[in-house]
């Protein structure tokens, strides 16, 4: 069992597509220990979403009252909605000793960087260019149209994989998540 007693904020991030979500819930199967975020949003649910759960769903206004108090490490517009990790589970869960997991996107990623130097960046990366073209066109909800934007966005956001401290493959989700799982209850790197 991994040692899960080192307070250290670790940021997943990633392409859209590249499974972050479902690595994530691997952690979550394999290592209940580990401790992650849950962000909130002003999109409507999506069926079999719970609240407090998978999203904690919130109005513009309760949004915007967050924001206003500095109440969310950081947020982010996505797809006409947006999204916000809330800041105090996070300091709590790290006043207590423990790590604590964020999956954001990589707008995200950035402001944590900023206002969190010492946060560790895991981008987690597909095992081809192919391997995501397939994954998005594969989800067959969008135009093609839309495709193709989701796609410029995932070249984009697969460029900035040089701004992490770790990239992860994910060409195997239990592996990924083990490896995800060692880099939680790693001890940060020693400073100057």
């Amino acid at each position: 069992m991994a040692d899960l007693n080192r307070a250290r904020l670790t940021v997943l991030s990633g392409p859209s597509g590249v499974g972050k979500g479902t690595v994530v819930a691997e952690v979550r199967r394999r290592h209940p220990e580990v401790w992650v975020s849950v962000s909130v949003t002003t999109r409507a649910p999506r069926p079999g979403e719970v609240d407090g759960e998978h999203y904690w769903f919130v109005d513009g206004d309760f949004f915007d009252n967050l924001v206003a108090t500095d109440g969310l490490l950081e947020w982010a517009e996505y797809a006409g909605n947006r999204y916000g990790t809330p800041r105090a589970p996070v300091e709590e869960q790290l006043r207590a000793g423990s790590p604590a997991l964020l999956e954001i996107e990589l707008q995200g990623a950035r402001q944590v960087r900023e206002r969190a130097p010492e946060a560790q960046l895991v981008f987690l990366a597909p095992p081809s260019w192919a391997a995501l073209v397939s994954r998005l066109a594969g989800r067959g909800t969008e135009h093609p149209e839309v495709q193709e934007r989701r796609l410029a966005l995932a070249q984009a956001e697969l460029d900035a994989s040089g701004e992490f401290d770790v990239v992860v493959v994910n060409d195997d989700v239990a592996r990924a998540a083990d490896e995800l799982v060692g880099l939680l209850t790693a001890p940060p790197p020693a400073g100057p």
